[in-house]
């Protein structure tokens, strides 16, 4: 490599540092563009030859907008409200937990805080929805500029979409059977995880969360995340919170609601995984549940919410990568 080459190789990876660093406090909203302009772009397909290409992406971008870019917005700012929520009356408690700090303290041999670790865990979880905002006016500011930004990269994510993938299959170096290769399975993983898993998964937290908000489980929003987590686990899942939700709202004295909420998560949400998941998961793209929840989890603390979609992306990419060099490049 001659000296040239190289100092531009410094120059191209200085710039993208730099670009990665400017992009990094919006990642999420540009991260949630390319995520509906993926979804939408078989549509845009569909319309431009007959509306044109600038037309139909702008309608799609203001539909996107109304439809999905500010309730994403709102949904972030009233799950980060419910956990900073949870995060004070934990701190307020006055529950008398000693005897389980004390059998905490008996095994491992520390001493343990139990509502001062919920209220911090808490606050960790709204500081990853919010990012580094100090305060509420700073998250709804950060909120609006996000909120453009996102629709304003939609529009050109959908209208410049073809001509940057062709950019970038030609500035590549990769001979174009490994390229192809590499599009077809990663577009494979994109739709399996986004729509077979994540989506399932999004679905069935959210039907545990409508029987935790009509039963009057307090912080329904914040548990109805946490269900959609643990929704991606197999065979337990989401039963993790709606079950004990429902021994809670028995020993509290309600033990209709406590029934209700038992008797509709055992048949509403339990079934909508076993009749969805077989349906929409791409059978092309096999994932093994361990690569999603791994994904999922450290999306989640790398990426924010959005996370959620890219995290098992990544992963999954990240072995199709070692296939593909394992079938190109190895000789046998």
């Amino acid at each position: 490599m001659d000296v040239s080459r190289g100092f531009m190789l410094v120059v191209i990876g200085a710039l993208g540092a730099l670009s990665l660093a400017l992009i990094w406090p919006f990642l999420q909203y540009v991260l949630l563009a390319v995520l509906i302009a993926y979804l939408l772009m078989p549509i845009y397909r569909r319309l431009s030859p007959f509306l044109g290409g600038t037309i139909t992406a702008l309608l799609l971008m203001i539909g996107s907008t109304v439809a999905v870019i500010l309730p994403f917005a709102a949904l972030i700012s009233l799950i980060a409200s419910d956990a900073l929520g949870l995060a004070q009356r934990a701190s307020d408690s006055e529950v008398d937990l000693g005897g389980i700090e004390a059998t905490i303290a008996g095994t491992t041999g520390e001493d343990v805080d139990l509502p001062a670790a919920l209220a911090t865990a808490a606050e960790n979880f709204a500081s990853v929805l919010l990012g580094s905002a100090p305060d509420l006016f700073s998250a709804f500011t950060h909120a609006l500029i996000g909120i453009a930004l996102a629709a304003f990269m939609l529009f050109f994510f959908l209208r410049d979409g073809r001509r940057f993938t062709a950019w970038l299959f030609r500035v590549t170096p990769l001979p174009d059977p490994v390229l192809r290769d590499l599009s077809s399975n990663v577009d494979n993983l994109m739709w399996a995880v986004l729509v077979g898993h994540v989506l399932v998964s999004a679905i069935q937290g959210i039907l545990a969360g409508i029987g935790l908000f009509v039963t009057g489980v307090p912080n329904a929003v914040f548990w109805t995340l946490v269900m959609i987590l643990l929704a991606l686990l197999p065979i337990i899942g989401a039963f993790l919170v709606w079950g004990p939700a429902a021994a809670y709202l028995f020993f509290m004295g309600d033990p209709v609601a406590g029934g209700a909420l038992f008797v509709y998560g055992a048949v509403v949400v339990s079934f909508s995984d076993n009749y969805l998941r077989p349906i929409l998961v791409d059978r092309r793209a096999r994932l093994n549940p361990a690569t999603i929840m791994l994904g999922v989890v450290g999306g989640l603390y790398l990426l924010g919410i959005m996370g959620l979609f890219f995290g098992p992306v990544i992963v999954g990419a990240f072995k199709i990568a070692i296939e593909t060099f394992d079938e190109h490049y190895i000789e046998t």
